[in-house]
């Protein structure tokens, strides 16, 4: 559970490592990423929730797979909220670069950034200070994770790395929900990259710690997304230097350069 007092944000866990989250006030539901039905309708009817709205980030499959099987059970005029230019079942509202997404209930206001990288039109939902929030929320799909950013099948380095910079100059306190448990394979490359970050190190414990029980390693932070995250630190001399290392290139001059290299590493990891 997060530290959010009024709302809870819940993980519902779908496939092998997916989490849908679900922002409810008790009452009211929305539900992101819903790439499975099932788990969904049976939190909802566990918590006894109705769904108000279901907001995508990009047109995986596994992030859009349930949304039809939802809106046969729930109600057929359920707002669907996604990108522009996919083709996304039940989508009913285009959410596009600053624009706002307003819920009634539960009661959320949702600023809309384009983050393309993993895919071309990604979007990520940011809701800030407000009456129910105590700390800033991103919910940022396959984009950001935690320790690690998605694969570019879409996207180029530069895109991701200007993707990366809109998160980064978020709130530090802001909570971070990704859609993926990958923390602990992110964290074994983030070591490759950075073997003497102290930060780095002492977050393997932890999120090994976690994962034993079978607890999330998220939401995750901005600030600690500064400290530990590879990809968000491709301006910092020991990841540019490891970068240099690995491509055994001379000169790599700006952080998407890096970017670059060290997700193409990641790949072959």
């Amino acid at each position: 559970m997060d530290k959010n007092t009024l709302l809870q944000v819940w993980p519902i866990p779908a496939f092998d490592d997916n989490y849908i989250w679900c922002i409810h006030d008790g009452k009211s539901a929305l539900v992101v990423d819903p790439g499975d039905s099932a788990p969904v309708e049976d939190y909802l009817l566990q918590n006894d929730l109705a769904l108000t709205g279901i907001l995508i980030t990009h047109h995986h499959a596994d992030h859009t797979g349930g949304i039809l099987n939802l809106l046969r059970s729930f109600g057929a005029n359920i707002p669907v909220y996604g990108p522009v230019g996919e083709d996304i079942p039940g989508r009913t509202v285009i959410v596009q670069e600053d624009d706002k997404v307003e819920i009634a209930a539960p009661r959320m206001s949702f600023k809309a950034f384009e983050v393309p990288g993993h895919t071309l039109t990604h979007i990520a939902y940011f809701a800030n200070m407000q009456a129910n929030v105590v700390e800033p929320m991103l919910f940022c799909g396959d984009t950001l994770f935690a320790s690690g950013c998605g694969r570019l099948f879409e996207g180029t380095p530069t895109q991701m790395t200007q993707s990366l910079a809109k998160f980064a100059s978020l709130p530090k306190n802001t909570l971070v929900y990704c859609t993926h448990e990958y923390t602990l394979s992110n964290i074994r490359f983030a070591l490759a990259v950075e073997p003497n970050n102290l930060n780095l190190i002492s977050w393997s414990e932890k999120a090994k710690a976690l994962r034993s029980q079978n607890l999330p390693t998220l939401p995750t932070t901005i600030g600690q997304e500064l400290q530990v995250n590879p990809f968000m630190r491709c301006d910092q001399a020991e990841v540019i230097a490891m970068a240099k290392e690995v491509s055994s290139q001379q000169s790599l001059p700006t952080p998407a350069h890096v970017l670059a290299v060290i997700r193409a590493w990641k790949d072959r990891f």
